[in-house]
């Protein structure tokens, strides 16, 4: 006699003390599938969640999916029942024989009798061998860099600048970086030291001529400091007038 068959029913109800979202996230992690399927298991209506199953396999997933949060039930399954594929009772010699050819899955190698499934991973052989043909006749689309809109753009969309900007001792336009403005001054400040030995050298020699040679190299000292003072203030995006507080 044909053994009865079990299928498990959901129809949306969960169990007590169980949210909907904790439910949910349960059956994620308990099938292995994203959310989207798992949503669909809550549209109100009945849905066979498994079937054709023996009492001893209905009674374990019924047991697994009420501890996940979901409220199911075992019914027997009709349909299986009245199926027409051959069962223990009514094994023939040719599928009793294909029973105990061994095969090995094609995801983990897991060696075992010839079944749909894997039972080591869970996966469905077929499923996963037509999957993995698709994945190889599809070739991935390589999109060249002219055709994205973030690519770099090649055309010349602003005047071509030097590396380093040229040095006006003499002018307040322009601006000077921070190390350049301390290497320029340090080299003002060299530069003037044997000027100012020159003026007292005259000094010594004549004090007239002496005094307006040292009047003359500090202005000229003092004009280009101040030069470079205000091109350094325009690069730090401040006013060049600014530099009148140091006089306070």
């Amino acid at each position: 006699m044909t053994q009865a068959r079990f299928k498990i029913v959901f129809n949306g109800e969960l169990m007590p003390d169980v949210s909907l979202e904790t439910a949910k996230e349960n059956l994620a992690r308990l099938f292995k599938s994203d959310q989207t399927r798992i949503n669909a298991l809550f549209n109100g209506g009945n849905v066979d969640i498994k079937r054709d199953l023996s009492e001893n396999e209905a009674d374990q997933y019924l047991k697994a999916l009420q501890s996940a949060g979901a409220k199911v039930r075992k019914e027997q399954d009709l349909a299986a029942s009245l199926s027409l594929v051959e069962t223990d009772d009514h094994r023939t010699e040719s599928s009793e024989a294909e029973s105990n050819v061994s095969m090995t899955c094609p995801k983990c190698g897991h060696q075992q009798s010839k079944a749909i499934e894997c039972s080591a991973c869970g996966i469905v052989i077929e499923k996963f061998i037509a999957r993995q043909a698709m994945l190889a006749e599809t070739q991935p689309e390589v999109v060249s860099a002219a055709a994205t809109p973030y690519a770099t753009p090649k055309a010349a969309v602003a005047e071509t600048l030097p590396e380093f900007g040229e040095l006006k001792a003499f002018t307040t336009d322009g601006r000077i970086g921070r190390l350049r403005y301390l290497a320029w001054s340090m080299v003002l400040m060299l530069a003037c030291l044997p000027l100012f030995g020159i003026a007292g050298g005259f000094f010594a020699a004549s004090e007239i001529l002496g005094g307006l040679l040292m009047v003359v190299v500090g202005i000229a000292v003092a004009v280009v400091g101040i030069m470079f003072g205000v091109q350094r203030l325009h690069d730090i995006g401040w006013s060049g007038w600014l530099l009148l507080v140091t006089l306070v």
